[in-house]
């Protein structure tokens, strides 16, 4: 994905917008009244061309309006010589005030940009590329932040492959955008490390929940508000005894911390998956006396487990209708896992085309 760049105003676009507008003043001012010298508004067209054109444009502009009101001018002049100059000089004035307006828009575009640019290079470094293929799963997704940048969001997902499986995390930041991206590196790097180390699910979770409280404490102190994230922590192993690659099924072990639940997809149709009671979020499992329990089940061959956060099913249609997952799911059965998960995610911009909400879509399939 590219960043999207900020669309300005086109030289053929300039020229008409300056044409029509200066015929239109024109000749509405020689319809109703010549002396009301109506042309005299032209000195705000640069102002217009500041705010959507290029620097070269808006002194263009400046320059057209300043030589039309010249004209207008010398063939109706102004009842006296003071009254001519002043028109002029407020020509000048305000087409010079247009340029610098436009001069410092775009250097604050061009900040934008480069912060944008900055944070975007360090979410690719962190952000694992999709697919993955860690024995014994491919994992594939989709990932789309709703900021304007589209690379920068607080949805998060990372997958390692360990000596003790391949471990995916899917997760979603509270807030969006740049404000939540810390929290999510924090998450990301603590789930990286500590996949490596920690033989259970429950260590390498309860690493996560101590590294998102250390965050948070130093962003109280910074001035920041503290964050929690809803997460699913996921572990694949090959059965026991499975024998020969493609006769066992892929051994699931998850923890729920407040996320969405999980849809597994067959040939029988969709399935949502129940993982008994949810966890509460990274962040916040000081609050509660109960610790995280591991949930276990098979993921057999040709079943497709689908992970996904909120921008999915929060996503609403014209009529504040929310997108039918589980409906949907039923439609794409049998397409592979980089299918589905671009499936899903067209289906779900056409469903609603104003993004509302960042957006993860992780499929996981075994490889067998």
């Amino acid at each position: 994905m590219t960043p999207v760049r900020r669309r300005h105003l086109t030289n053929p676009q300039l020229l008409v917008l300056l044409v029509t507008s200066t015929l239109l003043i024109s000749g509405l001012g020689a319809a109703v009244d010549p002396q009301a010298r109506l042309t005299s508004l032209l000195i705000f067209l640069p102002a217009i061309v500041a705010g959507i054109g290029k620097l070269g444009q808006t002194v263009f502009a400046a320059v057209w309006a300043f030589v039309t009101v010249f004209a207008s001018v010398s063939i109706h002049p102004e009842p006296t010589i003071g009254d001519t100059a002043v028109l002029l000089a407020l020509t000048a004035v305000f087409g010079a005030g247009a340029v610098y307006a436009c001069r410092v828009r775009l250097d604050r575009e061009a900040e934008i940009a480069r912060l944008r640019f900055t944070a975007t290079a360090l979410q690719r470094q962190v952000l694992r590329p999709l697919p993955q293929v860690a024995e014994p799963v491919q994992v594939d997704g989709v990932y789309e932040p709703v900021t304007e940048d589209r690379l920068v969001g607080g949805d998060i997902y990372d997958v390692a492959e360990t000596d003790f499986g391949t471990r995916v995390l899917i997760g979603d930041v509270q807030g969006k955008g740049l404000a939540a991206l810390g929290t999510g590196l924090a998450v990301i790097g603590a789930f990286r490390e500590a996949a490596q180390r920690e033989l259970t699910l429950t260590g390498l979770v309860d690493a996560i929940e101590a590294a998102t409280n250390r965050f948070n404490d130093d962003a109280v102190h910074g001035g920041e508000p503290e964050r929690f994230v809803t997460a699913l922590v996921l572990g694949f192993q090959s059965e026991a005894g499975s024998g020969e690659a493609g006769s066992g099924d892929v051994e699931v072990t998850v923890i729920d911390c407040g996320h969405l639940p999980a849809y597994a997809l067959d040939g029988s149709g969709p399935r949502r998956l129940d993982f008994g009671e949810s966890g509460v979020p990274l962040g916040l499992a000081d609050l509660v006396a109960e610790p995280r329990r591991e949930r276990r089940f098979p993921l057999p061959k040709g079943t497709t487990l689908v992970l996904y956060t909120d921008g999915l099913t929060e996503a609403r249609n014209g009529d504040g209708v929310f997108y039918p997952l589980e409906d949907r799911l039923a439609l794409f059965g049998g397409l592979t896992p980089r299918g589905l998960a671009q499936a899903l995610h067209e289906d779900v911009r056409e469903f609603a085309p104003r993004q509302q909400d960042d957006l993860a879509i992780l499929v996981v399939r075994p490889v067998w």
